[in-house]
């Protein structure tokens, strides 16, 4: 029986060694499938776990950004109050002076002003501080993510700060800049209309369209710098300020302004800041509609689908209505105003954007 049973597999024994190949090899080739469907499921599940902390912390940042406008506010409208003092011309009003017709077209022109300053710089400050803080945003994740493997981080403390520092040119020097144009603007729009003349909230929609052409583009014998300007200083005036003695955390900050300011000049960024401002005029002109309404003793236009048309009011009697409108556009408590524009959806995608840009991990060898 065993003698048999050994020549049987003398015979075969071939075919036994290439079965035994085979089954070994089907083995192993199941094995390394599992191996690789565990690896690509590991992948996976690192490279979503990757996706939802980036998109948490993305989300994060825009909290921040939010708050950070309105924490801010507050000392753009007292910028804009202590240099464009309308409280002043108010109180010598109030003592009948003989230069009253003067005051009066003073304060014309400083209301107006300041109104449209506060929409203007409000729109600069909220894009402005939306590209800023998700180009940190976007560099902190990456050196959360990524710096554990011993590479420097590219924004430390020092650098973020020195770097968020900058928009303070937006508070001081830019501001100033922008009242001087936007005063010019509206004294060659209104300087000639009569306080006694009255205006329908359409004729003065039409003005301050009047304005904004001349302060965004000038005209052809003086035509405007770009609205960006305002909000960052000139590359030769920040390096020569940085001229001597450049420290490590110099260069970073340097990077970082050189960045943003290429983000400034993007045509993505000038859509999104033509975006904020016509939402901020539309705004602004839905606060001055209230007033425009028919009294309602008045039925025959109270009832009419454009019964705001028919409503005209002096300039004598709008100026305390403009007047009065930086604070609603530049409260620290959140505003429709201020509302509506963090909620626009193309600031929104522009944001997502500029942090995508920043926190891939190729950027960081740019």
């Amino acid at each position: 029986m065993l003698t048999s049973t050994w020549n049987f597999l003398k015979r075969h024994k071939r075919k036994f060694v290439f079965a035994g190949a085979f089954v070994g090899g089907v083995y192993l080739l199941g094995k390394y499938a599992q191996w690789k469907i565990r690896e690509i499921q590991e992948r996976e599940a690192a490279e979503y776990i990757s996706q939802a902390r980036r998109q948490y912390h993305f989300e994060s940042n825009q909290r921040t950004c939010n708050m950070t406008v309105l924490s801010m506010l507050p000392t753009l409208k007292e910028a804009i109050i202590q240099n464009l003092n309308s409280e002043s011309l108010t109180t010598l009003l109030k003592n009948k002076p003989a230069n009253k017709l003067e005051i009066w077209e003073d304060l014309k022109i400083i209301s107006f002003t300041r109104s449209i300053v506060a929409v203007y710089s409000t729109c600069m400050l909220i894009v402005l501080l939306r590209v800023q803080l998700n180009i940190i945003g976007g560099y902190l994740y990456l050196d959360n993510s990524i710096g554990k493997n011993g590479m420097a981080p590219q924004a430390p403390p020092d650098v973020q700060q020195q770097y968020l520092s900058s928009i303070q040119h937006l508070l001081g020097d830019g501001l100033h800049e922008l009242m001087t144009v936007v005063k010019q603007a509206v004294r060659e729009v209104l300087g000639g209309v009569s306080l006694k003349h009255s205006l329908s909230l359409q004729e003065l929609e039409l003005h301050l369209d009047q304005v904004r052409a001349h302060v965004e583009e000038g005209c052809m014998a003086s035509p405007r710098k770009p609205l960006s300007c305002y909000m960052m200083p000139d590359e030769e005036s920040t390096l020569a300020a940085q001229a001597c003695g450049l420290t490590e955390n110099d260069v970073a900050t340097i990077k970082l302004l050189n960045e943003t300011r290429d983000m400034l000049e993007s045509p993505d960024f000038h859509t999104v800041l033509s975006t904020c401002l016509s939402r901020g005029f539309s705004r602004f002109l839905d606060n001055m509609a209230e007033f425009f309404r028919p009294q309602q003793g008045d039925a025959a236009h109270s009832n009419a689908p454009d019964s705001l048309s028919h409503v005209s009011l002096p300039l004598a009697k709008i100026i305390p209505i403009v007047n009065g409108q930086i604070h609603s556009i530049c409260s620290e408590v959140p505003s429709h105003f201020v509302q509506d524009l963090l909620m626009i959806e193309q600031l929104k995608d522009f944001s997502a954007n500029v942090y995508e840009a920043f926190s891939a991990p190729n950027e960081r060898q740019k």
